[in-house]
């Protein structure tokens, strides 16, 4: 197994950030014909920028069990249209109402409301379109059974058991007239569905394709669940002691929007010691692995401890 040499991480990272980038761009719709301009809004909030963590984990995961082919690609450009179709629809007004993310002005800005929400559709949509591209790279019964093992995945977790349903749970946590109704234990719900769970299907979706067996894959999951809670968490963090050049969008927009986070229920010394707690779990469990993969090992702790 190769090893990473600490002092070159940030330099091996960003040689895969802009292998994601490729990939990405492989994968988009070509802007044209009627649609032109729906697929332009598209193409504009994923090109966005970002640091592309899900099909960087989906792909090292994919490494640590020996993948070595193509199979996972379209899935990585999949998982990455799906995070930025929440997105773009979390920007909107009647969600957080932000006009700025990841330093410059978000979709509805740009190209008006009715057509972010058509290009919030279109790439949840067209994720899907792209995640079955994967079949035509399957060279084998075994193959083809995993890649609907990890379409079934990619679906449930982006869905109402899943990414939607913490959605669900966080706005009518917002809309609570009653702000002490909201507990840590629902907050929790929220974290793992609405974060986590694209991170559980970006892991689980790397292990599966490389042949991994089922504790593995249920090891994984637990993993992931720890780096989504922890990487909201220190989001949440980052709203309080953050700053707006930083970040490349407002700090205090918890606030603003009268949103009930981990720091306001937990206090602030707390939230960090949640943070380093999961964050040491979710290690343990990836140093478990015989194939050890030291950059995803490296990448996650830098993920969870970001200031951006």
């Amino acid at each position: 197994m190769k090893t990473v040499n600490w002092m070159n991480f940030d330099e091996e990272l960003k040689t895969k950030t802009l292998h994601m980038e490729e990939v990405l761009k492989a994968y988009l719709p070509k802007e044209g014909g009627c649609q032109k301009t729906v697929i332009e809004a598209m193409n504009y909030s994923v090109m966005a920028g970002g640091k592309r963590l899900r099909p960087m984990l989906m792909a090292e995961t994919y490494a640590m069990f020996g993948g070595n082919n193509s199979l996972i690609e379209p899935f990585m450009a999949a998982i990455e249209m799906i995070h930025n179709y929440s997105l773009v629809h979390d920007d909107l007004p009647a969600m957080d109402n932000d006009e700025y993310r990841r330093g410059r002005k978000t979709t509805h800005v740009v190209y008006g409301e009715g057509m972010a929400v058509l290009a919030g559709d279109g790439l949840l949509n067209y994720a899907f379109e792209t995640a079955c591209k994967a079949f035509e790279y399957a060279e084998n019964y075994e193959e083809y059974r995993k890649t609907a093992s990890a379409l079934a995945i990619l679906s449930k977790k982006a869905g109402i058991y899943g990414m939607i349903g913490g959605q669900c749970a966080d706005i009518e946590a917002e809309s609570a007239e009653e702000k002490e109704s909201v507990t840590g234990e629902l907050l929790l719900f929220i974290h793992e569905h609405k974060t986590a769970a694209l991170i559980q299907s970006s892991m689980m979706i790397g292990a599966i394709l490389a042949g991994a067996d089922k504790e593995q894959i249920e090891a994984l999951e637990k993993c992931a669940y720890n780096i989504g809670v922890a990487f909201q968490i220190q989001d949440d963090i980052l709203d309080v002691t953050g700053s707006a050049e930083i970040l490349g969008k407002p700090i205090g927009s918890d606030e603003k929007n009268n949103k009930i986070t981990y720091v306001t229920i937990y206090g602030l010394e707390k939230s960090k010691e949640r943070v380093e707690q999961l964050s040491n779990e979710a290690i343990d469990i990836l140093r478990s692995f015989s194939g050890r993969n030291l950059f995803l090992e490296k990448l996650v702790e830098q993920l969870i401890y970001r200031e951006k």
